[in-house]
């Protein structure tokens, strides 16, 4: 991927200082609310070490989530 150039950074500059983006407010969230809502969910406790454990990783809380999911498929298969 190539970079920006110094007139390509400035039109873009200007362009969004003219033409900020807008938020609908009765739209649905996008990738990150529904992030945020997945944790909404659980108690304090549990949405806590799920966002810890991200932090820790580098990963989303639903990669975290995915991950505990299949290591418990995984130990079930073995009993």
């Amino acid at each position: 991927m190539s970079e920006m150039t110094d007139e390509e950074a400035d039109y873009w500059d200007e362009f969004f200082t003219k033409n900020p983006p807008k938020a609908d407010p009765n739209r649905k969230g996008g990738y990150f609310t529904r992030q945020r809502e997945l944790l909404d969910v659980l108690d304090r406790a549990a949405a806590d070490y799920i966002l810890n454990r991200a932090l820790q990783a580098q990963k989303l809380p639903s990669q975290v989530i995915g991950d505990m999911v299949r290591e418990k498929i995984a130990a079930s298969a073995v009993t």
